[in-house]
């Protein structure tokens, strides 16, 4: 076999193989950010600040379809598969750069809409339902929205003057009562930036695997040009994959 078609099929086999591995992470990535929602309380039905999440599972179902296409197009090494991978490889190719643009665009209003959120409901905490806040605090290591003066214009602060929660303290099982006379056993910086750092941990890992694959569909696309190439001059038909 000649030595460009073989290093092009080496490299379509190894593409559609990794497609599948991103796949997998792609879905684990998004899985863990939605639990990482559940676990601090965050509405599920919120769209906006779920998309980050859906658009990466999506992306690791496309991921292993792709994945799919790319073996049988290198193994049967048919024309008209070989065409459909390319134009495949080439409009998700042109997907992900948009995908990347609109992402860097979008940040600001997910940041926001965030923010909002956040405001809203500890705006409406009063001590009496406390699973999303506390838990919020606690795993987060963090005291109100910007920071602990937050709470003072909040409905807890009505009924609990020069007071947080107890989940803004340090360690819960100490004397720690969540007064303002002794700050150092409160954390006292605020959640939404403690939030938008996991979010962008998250965004920037996703971006990062998304621009790596990019690369490597434009590869892939060269690498179909060779094959198909190879085949309209030499043969018809296929032959197994390293004959």
């Amino acid at each position: 076999m000649d030595c460009r078609i073989a290093s092009s099929k080496t490299v379509l086999l190894f593409l559609s193989l990794l497609f599948w591995a991103v796949g997998a992470a792609l879905a684990y990535t998004g899985g863990h950010l939605i639990e990482i929602y559940s676990n601090l309380g965050i509405n599920p039905h919120d769209k906006v600040i779920l998309s980050p999440a859906i658009i990466i599972i999506a992306f690791s179902v496309v991921m292993f379809l792709f994945g799919l296409l790319g073996c049988c197009a290198t193994f049967w090494e048919s024309k008209f598969c070989l065409s459909i991978f390319f134009w495949i490889l080439f409009v998700i190719f042109a997907a992900e750069v948009v995908v990347l643009v609109l992402s860097f665009i979008y940040q600001n209003k997910i940041n926001s809409e965030m923010g909002k959120t956040l405001n809203a409901t500890f705006s409406k905490y009063d001590g009496n339902d406390k699973e999303i806040v506390d838990n919020l605090q606690s795993e987060l290591k963090c005291c109100g929205v910007f920071n602990y003066t937050s709470w003072l214009n909040t409905n807890w602060s009505a009924s609990h003057p020069n007071s947080v929660p107890k989940s803004c303290c340090k360690n819960m099982n100490a004397t720690c009562n969540g007064t303002l006379t002794d700050l150092n056993l409160l954390h006292l910086n605020g959640c939404e930036t403690k939030l938008q750092g996991i979010m962008h941990h998250v965004f920037y890992y996703a971006m990062g695997v998304i621009l790596v694959f990019a690369i490597l569909k434009f590869l892939g696309m060269l690498s179909v040009c060779v094959i198909a190439c190879s085949n309209g001059s030499r043969r018809s038909g296929y032959e197994p994959l390293y004959a």
